[in-house]
């Protein structure tokens, strides 16, 4: 059973967040959270409370299960171009400079692994350590 959670309108360039985003795709929820609450860049922050606000909307769905043994993991994450605020800057000669204020919007979707995924990722596992 899979969760979604969104995130809108954050007001950093969406190349500056995905860089964020590229390095907790496909890990499990425990190693996402671990790599976000200590990556300095200001996207990590925003993205580890839409993981923890996703992880609440699973268990919502799944009153029954425990988190810990669901083998939650984040199945997809991209980021979106938001709305872009134009603003002038002075510049030399009576000229103005368009400045442009980028946002952007974050979908996050966590999913639990079934035991034939857990099966395949321990086979690639090993044969990387080879």
């Amino acid at each position: 059973m899979e969760a979604v959670a969104k995130l809108n309108n954050v007001p950093t360039s969406p190349r500056k967040m995905r860089l964020v985003a590229d390095m907790v795709r496909g890990k499990s929820v425990a190693k996402a959270l671990g790599i976000l609450k200590f990556e300095p860049n200001s996207g990590a922050a925003k993205l580890e409370k839409l993981l923890l606000s996703a992880l609440s909307n699973w268990q919502q769905k799944n009153e029954d299960a425990q988190i810990e043994d669901a083998n939650l993991y984040i199945k997809t994450i991209f980021v979106d171009e938001g709305k872009m605020l134009k603003r002038l800057r002075p510049a030399p000669q009576g000229r103005g400079y368009r400045i442009r204020k980028r946002s952007n919007h974050v979908t996050l979707v966590i999913d639990s692994m079934t035991e034939e995924q857990l099966e395949q990722k321990s086979k690639k596992s090993k044969k990387a350590n080879k």
